[in-house]
């Protein structure tokens, strides 16, 4: 595949993140901007809490669109076509203290004042506390290998870099507020100024009437928290914009191209739109995405702590498998909770070993494709580890360490593992390695508990010793799946009276396994080997 036919591929494909770079392409038909400059994507961050799944996968889908442009401009990531800016809002005033952080006492004391001017609660050395999870969100991006720019708020307020943006909303005061003051409740408009000063003698951030005393200067005046008249600087971090304008004026002063958000900044990204135009500036390009929902398909909520943490999900599956989840559909929802983590580790390793077998347009409309570029770039060369396949599937292990119980470790695993992979070795298996972890762990917290085995009927225990006189008579390296035929004949087989082969494996997975749902019989029977199977088949026909 040459780098001609990936981009030929790439501009009629259907795969959303080239739908997006499409879009930015017509846009910027050479690839960059009219002065030549790199086309700027951007990702946002309120610096209020910690990083989570919800930022992960913006940045993830915001990082997927920008390979996908540089594809279709023929550029590496090398080649400094594009730039991602995750930006920072640290000049929010705290409007609550957090529930999930130490030394709240404190934090309370300095409500309302910029996130980057409160003290760090978790004292580690830190400026602020927007500077501790500032230094957790770089920690956390770096983690994953995201190529970004961190850029902070209060850097670019303090330095003086938005001075000529503000003195730009200034000069367009009053047709932001035609733009806002139609979509707020009458009690909100008797308050509402675009810009926020920051309180002299408290250091708060303040939501009061702000006249515009001189444009050009950058000079406002309004009554402070005490009753007095101030006239000051709105420039050099003496202030901030709402929430709408400032978002606006960072497209603007940034020359943001393509920034995605979540479905509930629809209302935001539309006047941010209006706003961003009147100050002479173009909204970016950018998608709308569904938000996550929890398992009884509420939203997620902070408060709730009804989500799911990065940390949850690495715990019980793999990095790979966290990015297969997010990437179809962003404009559908998705449930979020530890039940479909197994689905998509598997799922991932069969879209990743498929790659090789499929067509181009199939190839950049498989998750697999984009995810093992992400780092990388989209050259036209194989990336690496595409085509590659787990020796045993994540539903087969977690059945394995099931059966195996309480005191399965990582080491018991791995020697059955023996049975099934050749050189059953971690280090030449670090990927499944990472797995056999997680599945002990999601063993532990939620498989064990809700395992039962059940005793079998009348005709499935006799199915059973017909199964186990089968495998009495068998080599012990039998292959898997002539040790499935063996199941699946034993199964059809009228005497037993199954009505469907999908009655007989149900009967098999919840009189042997203890769970409703199993893997091939034949996959599990060759991984545990014969004669601990036949103890298992055993142990149920003494139960009926």
């Amino acid at each position: 595949m040459s780098m001609e036919q990936l981009i030929e591929a790439a501009r009629v494909s259907k795969a959303w993140p080239f739908q997006e770079a499409q879009r930015l392409l017509k846009r910027y038909p050479s690839g960059t901007k009219p002065d030549g400059s790199p086309v700027l994507f951007e990702t946002g961050y309120g610096p209020s809490g910690l990083p989570h799944i919800g930022t992960f996968q913006e940045v993830l889908r915001t990082t997927l669109v920008r390979r996908a442009f540089e594809a279709l401009i023929g550029a590496r990531p090398e080649d400094g076509k594009t730039r991602l800016v995750a930006f920072s809002d640290d000049m929010d005033g705290l409007r609550k203290v957090p529930d999930n952080i130490p030394n709240q006492e404190l934090i309370a004391a300095h409500l309302h004042e910029p996130l980057s001017r409160i003290p760090d609660p978790f004292e580690k050395g830190h400026a602020s506390f927007a500077h501790h999870n500032n230094a957790m969100l770089r920690d956390f991006l770096d983690r994953f290998g995201f190529d970004y720019e961190f850029v902070a708020a209060s850097a670019m307020y303090n330095s003086g870099e938005f001075d000529d943006a503000l003195k730009n909303v200034l000069r367009h005061n009053q047709d932001v507020l035609d733009i806002m003051l139609p979509t707020l409740r009458e009690e909100r408009r008797q308050t509402y100024s675009p810009i926020l000063p920051i309180s002299p003698s408290t250091g708060r951030v303040l939501q009061v009437p702000v006249e515009i005393v001189d444009a050009d200067a950058g000079t406002i005046r309004f009554t402070d928290e005490d009753g007095s008249v101030v006239e000051q600087s709105a420039l050099g971090g003496m202030s901030k914009l709402q929430w709408k304008v400032d978002w606006a004026m960072r497209w603007y002063a940034l020359g943001v191209d393509y920034e995605m958000y979540g479905k509930d900044l629809t209302d935001s990204g539309v006047q941010s739109g209006k706003i961003v135009r009147v100050l002479g500036g173009q909204k970016p390009e950018g998608l709308i995405y569904e938000l996550f929902l929890d398992a009884n398909g509420e939203k997620i909520s902070k408060s709730k702590g009804n989500g799911l943490t990065i940390e949850e999900w690495l715990t019980y599956g793999s990095e790979e498998s966290l990015g297969f989840y997010i990437f179809p559909n962003p404009k559908s929802a998705k449930q979020l909770h530890v039940g479909v983590i197994p689905r998509a580790v598997d799922d991932y390793w069969q879209f990743r070993s498929s790659l090789p077998t499929q067509d181009l347009d199939k190839q950049l409309g498989n998750p697999a494709w984009h995810l093992l570029r992400v780092n990388g770039g989209y050259e036209a060369e194989e990336a690496p580890g595409a085509g590659d396949t787990l020796p045993v599937t994540y539903g087969l292990l977690l059945n394995l360490v099931g059966v195996l119980g309480a005191e399965a470790d990582r080491d018991a695993v791995w020697s059955y593992l023996a049975n099934y992979v050749a050189d059953a070795d971690p280090a030449k298996h670090p990927e499944l390695d990472v797995l056999v972890t997680t599945a002990l762990a999601y063993n532990r917290d939620f498989v064990a508990p809700t395992l039962n085995k059940r005793a079998p009927a009348a005709n499935e225990r006799e199915a059973l010793k017909a199964l186990d006189c089968a495998l009495s008579i068998m080599n012990p390296e039998t292959p898997a799946e002539e040790i499935q035929t063996i199941v699946y004949e034993i199964g059809k087989r009228e005497e037993f009276g199954f009505g469907n082969l999908r009655d007989w494996f149900k009967a098999l997975y919840e009189t042997l396994l203890g769970s409703e749902q199993g893997p091939r019989m034949g996959s599990f029977i060759a991984l545990y080997g014969i004669d601990n199977s036949r103890k298992l088949i055993g142990e149920a026909i003494e139960r009926g």
